[in-house]
């Protein structure tokens, strides 16, 4: 089974220290060695938010305050990879091609950000499609797709099942640049429609919701369901491997 786990990286660093990257990697390995291939794609933030705030105020264009949060998110993808085993890959790939050939010499693949004008969400779907995975996992630091954002809403209610098409319309409203935060963005949610990619939107912050989810399909967060794709999921690493 192969699955992509894209971690928020306000879900991995919520603050300088070693506890929850160590936590993430100890069940990204329980996973592997389970007979799963991982991909995971790593955040940056709000360190990323930070630097990126303070660069805006000196005058940044939005090109290079992208570059600026591409930079963290590979650091983070760096302590997520410190905190693997030795056998793992070094580096953060630099691009899906790089990704893909790790996993097929079965190594842990980590990446971070890409491309300006691209979130780590969009470079989660995007490696799911690359490599044809069964599942992609959207680690944040809420529950799942709200209707609204709950923050700045009352009656914002959380989606427990979603199309693909439906939530690329529960979020085409919401604005997005440099910094910006949100579960999963628009062109995330445009790969994941036209890929068919079986996803899932949950709280990540304890990581053992990621095994659950990937093991057994058992979550509290927000099924997005490809059109034409049945009620259950057939493929949950208990059942095939």
């Amino acid at each position: 089974m192969k699955v992509v786990v894209s971690i928020g990286g306000s879900v991995l660093v919520p603050e300088p220290g070693a506890d929850r990257v160590a936590e993430h990697a100890a069940v990204i390995e329980d996973l592997i060695s389970e007979g799963c291939r991982i991909g995971a794609v790593v955040g940056g933030g709000g360190v990323a938010r930070e630097y990126i705030g303070a660069a805006r105020d000196l005058g940044a264009n939005e090109i290079e305050l992208d570059q600026l949060g591409i930079d963290v998110t590979r650091l983070n993808a760096r302590l997520l990879i410190a905190a693997l085993s030795e056998e793992s890959v070094t580096a953060p790939a630099l691009d899906y091609e790089e990704a893909s050939e790790a996993l097929r010499r079965d190594d842990i693949c980590i990446m971070g950000g890409v491309a300006p004008a691209q979130t780590t969400d969009a470079v989660g779907a995007a490696l799911a499609e690359y490599i044809d995975a069964d599942l992609l996992i959207y680690a944040t630091s809420v529950p799942g797709v709200y209707s609204a954002d709950p923050n700045k809403d009352a009656d914002a209610t959380k989606h427990d099942r979603l199309s693909a098409t439906a939530l690329v319309d529960a979020i085409a409203g919401l604005e997005m640049n440099a910094g910006a935060s949100a579960p999963v963005d628009l062109l995330a949610a445009k790969i994941i429609e036209r890929s068919g990619m079986r996803t899932i939107v949950l709280d990540g912050t304890d990581p053992d919701r990621i095994a659950r989810a990937v093991r057994h399909g058992d979550h509290e967060g927000t099924d997005i369901v490809p059109d034409g794709a049945g009620a259950e999921p057939t493929y949950w690493a208990s059942d095939e491997r």
